[in-house]
């Protein structure tokens, strides 16, 4: 069996590591050379070429959003020319769930299976394999990609038709965002109230505060360390496909349009290329103080 792997960014090049446990030929392509060495040292191929792919029985996905899938696998010198009946697409990217269906009903019309497998975790998870994949797709496809997928994530779960992946990742992501957004704003409330950052953290970390975000962030918010997580200006796109599913549809979503506004400023203010908890900069800046431990 031939595998292809499209992008080796931060999640992208630890999941087609893992992929190489399969035993299977593996091939991968980026735009950036700077992993090549490594894989072709493990045996596998490597080229910046990813039309090289087509000929694979699996392709995988790692890319940083819609308009980088659609250009890969249906823009000009993209990969749906080349594939034939029979093949798989495995797209492990977070994109929108419009452009997941459109996707997927081009590669259809070829006799390609797809299947959305967004994941979930950072990135010390995607080494370690333990990342959560949310699929959606034909289940035959999803049965297909099972035993690559376990080398990835130890939590597969099947969400339903084409799109269902995307929209239960996004899900997540929003929630997450409101929660990285809340902490930026209530931390600095604390500070200027004149309550002790480090206490407070410890409260909210054994209280029903107590969340993920808040988890992973106070301490680094407390270091001024905002370098651990995923830039603020590549996980915008998380944002944007929500808005527009809540005014395509019509569905009201107040605190995610709250929280947007607190992420935008965040952006505005130079903070993209920062993790999700340099939100707090922004009402740092605002009352003055900073969440900070006394000794840095």
């Amino acid at each position: 069996m031939k595998l292809g792997f499209v992008g080796l960014g931060q999640m992208g090049k630890p999941m087609a590591v893992n992929l190489l446990k399969s035993g299977a030929a593996l091939t991968v392509s980026d735009l950036d050379e700077r992993w090549f060495a490594e894989f072709r040292a493990k045996g596998a191929g490597a080229t910046t070429n990813s039309a090289d792919l087509a000929d694979a029985d699996v392709i995988f996905l790692s890319l940083p959003g819609s308009a980088a899938v659609q250009a890969v696998l249906t823009g000009e010198n993209g990969l749906l020319p080349g594939l034939r009946q029979g093949q798989l697409v495995v797209d492990l990217s977070t994109i929108t769930w419009s452009a997941t269906v459109e996707i997927a009903r081009a590669l259809d019309a070829r006799g390609v299976m797809f299947l959305d497998a967004p994941v979930s975790g950072m990135e010390a998870r995607a080494v370690d394999g333990t990342l959560t994949v949310m699929c959606g797709g034909a289940e035959e496809a999803l049965e297909r990609a099972r035993p690559l997928l376990d080398l990835i994530g130890n939590k597969i779960l099947y969400m339903g038709p084409a799109g269902s992946g995307q929209l239960t990742k996004l899900i997540n992501q929003l929630l997450f965002d409101i929660n990285a957004a809340a902490l930026g704003e209530v931390l600095p409330m604390a500070v200027k109230m004149g309550l002790d950052p480090e206490l407070v953290g410890q409260v909210v970390n054994s209280g029903t505060g107590r969340s993920y975000a808040s988890e992973f962030f106070i301490q680094r918010i407390l270091r001024g360390h905002f370098a651990d997580g995923y830039p603020m200006q590549h996980a915008y796109k998380d944002l944007v496909s929500g808005a527009e599913l809540s005014a395509n549809l019509c569905i009201p979503m107040p605190v995610l349009a709250a929280a947007t506004a607190t992420y935008q400023t965040a952006l505005l203010r130079g903070h993209g290329a920062k993790d999700k908890g340099a939100m707090v900069r922004v009402f740092e800046e605002l009352l003055g103080v900073q969440v900070r431990s006394p000794v840095g």
